[in-house]
């Protein structure tokens, strides 16, 4: 099949080099010309889709070569973009960055070159001369690209013409630049940027950024660039049949403590028949009425723990719910409140306690990275031996990782994670079920047979 969208992808020199303020600027000054927009995250970052989303009221999705692969990532980018006038994919990390150090396997250049999509580089000028147009013609020729100009981060209007004139002596085309807007900065934590929902002001902080891209950025020049794309061709994975059964109701936890999810994965469980009711561990008392399963999503719960554990009633009918067998889909921040205790700074918090176990937040990485599942038991998401992509991020650890899946990354090494049961997910991987179908599948399966 084939998809008419017209799309850029807007890369980075590495992190920190400003993609995602450059991204957002241009988002916003596209979305005050009045043009329809779709965003896209190159990799399993949840929390820049955030800021896409704040940017133009609608959801911003993933593109994750690794866990999704190939044809399903074009599938996705043409279901996604169906009626858009225009498609922003921002990437991650360094263009060429991805899943190891051999190649550009799973990096933005990746899913760049799958997708035929022309790249825009952002290069942070600061403390750069004549060096600048090195480093870019080193990027532009180090292997195959899509590379069709830069964007020039953090650069002044009077130093642009300057950096322009010696770019353009070296055949490399510039789509504009961006100054730094002070008023507009977000900051960041242990996870990367703060979420949108936190920040104070992220409209007018959204509105100075498309202010100042509109401005400072050729958009003529990258709409142009962007609707000189050819037709995506993609394989249709779309669902034929969600059957004749009426929805069930699945209760899934959405606050500032809990708030990672792939849209993409939430309309997959939709189209399933699951109704998903959404409520919040901190604030709210008591679980929605009705429901035959429960998705408890990461996030960050270490950053309102007190709140979190001084919740009884919503501990107490979380831990009855388990115990009556309710179908539980739990992954990272949400694994940890199923959990007896939370340690922050040296204090203990009392949480679920579902499941056996004690984590702890840490001051750095653990268990980093992408891996590959092994089912070692039949249980709620599928049967033994068969298996996912899955991705962990987490700046905490616990005595109790579970012993479900065999996991193993690129390296070699392997080892046990994850509790699985005829009812229960839970563990620190992040997966996305469009990697396995399947396994969305049988948890709205066994969500329909509990409420039989």
């Amino acid at each position: 099949m084939e998809a008419r969208i017209p799309r850029i992808l807007i890369g980075g020199t590495g992190s920190d080099c400003g993609k995602t303020t450059v991204t957002c600027g241009l988002l916003s000054a596209l979305k005050n010309q009045g043009r329809k927009i779709t965003s896209f995250k190159c990799g399993p970052d949840y929390i820049d889709p955030m800021f896409h989303s704040k940017v133009l009221g609608t959801k911003s999705r993933n593109l994750d070569i690794f866990l999704c692969g190939e044809e399903t990532v074009k599938y996705l980018l043409a279901r996604d973009g169906e009626g858009s006038d225009l498609a922003v994919i921002e990437g991650v990390m360094g263009l060429y960055d991805g899943r190891g150090f051999k190649d550009d396997s799973c990096s933005a250049n990746h899913v760049a070159k799958l997708t035929e999509t022309p790249a825009i580089l952002v290069v942070n000028i600061k403390g750069k001369g004549l060096s600048l147009a090195a480093e870019i013609k080193g990027y532009m020729e180090f292997m195959e690209n899509t590379i069709a100009g830069v964007i020039l981060n953090n650069c002044s209007l009077g130093m642009y013409s300057i950096y322009k004139e010696l770019l353009g002596r070296n055949g490399i085309k510039t789509y504009g630049y961006l100054p730094r807007v002070e008023e507009a900065s977000i900051g960041s934590r242990h996870l990367g940027l703060v979420t949108a929902e936190e920040v104070e002001g992220i409209k007018q902080k959204m509105d100075l950024l498309g202010q100042a891209a509109a401005k400072s950025l050729d958009l003529g020049e990258i709409i142009r660039l962007a609707e000189s794309t050819k037709p995506l061709n993609f394989r249709d994975f779309s669902l034929k049949s969600v059957g004749k059964e009426p929805p069930v109701k699945i209760g899934i936890a959405r606050d500032k403590a809990f708030c990672f999810y792939y849209e993409d994965v939430l309309e997959l469980l939709e189209g399933l028949g699951a109704e998903l009711s959404p409520f919040s561990p901190t604030e709210d008392e008591h679980l929605p009425k009705d429901i035959s399963g429960l998705i408890l999503g990461g996030g960050y719960p270490e950053l309102h723990i007190e709140k979190i554990s001084q919740n009884k009633s919503m501990l107490e009918e979380i831990r009855l719910a388990l115990k009556k067998s309710m179908p539980v889909y739990a992954e990272c921040g949400g694994f940890m409140y199923l959990g007896e205790t939370i340690e922050v700074k040296g204090k203990k918090y009392k949480t679920v306690g579902a499941i056996k176990g004690n984590s702890h937040v840490t001051k750095g990485l653990v268990r980093f990275g992408y891996k590959e599942l092994k089912a070692n038991v039949d249980n709620l998401l599928c049967k033994k031996g068969e298996g996912i992509k899955c991705h962990e991020f987490h700046y905490s650890d616990t005595d109790n990782y579970g012993e479900g899946f065999t996991a193993s990354n690129g390296r070699g090494k392997t080892w046990t994670t994850g509790i699985l049961t005829e009812n229960m997910y839970a563990g620190y991987p992040h997966l996305h079920l469009w990697g396995n179908p399947g396994f969305a599948k049988s948890f709205v399966r066994a969500c329909r047979n509990y409420r039989r």
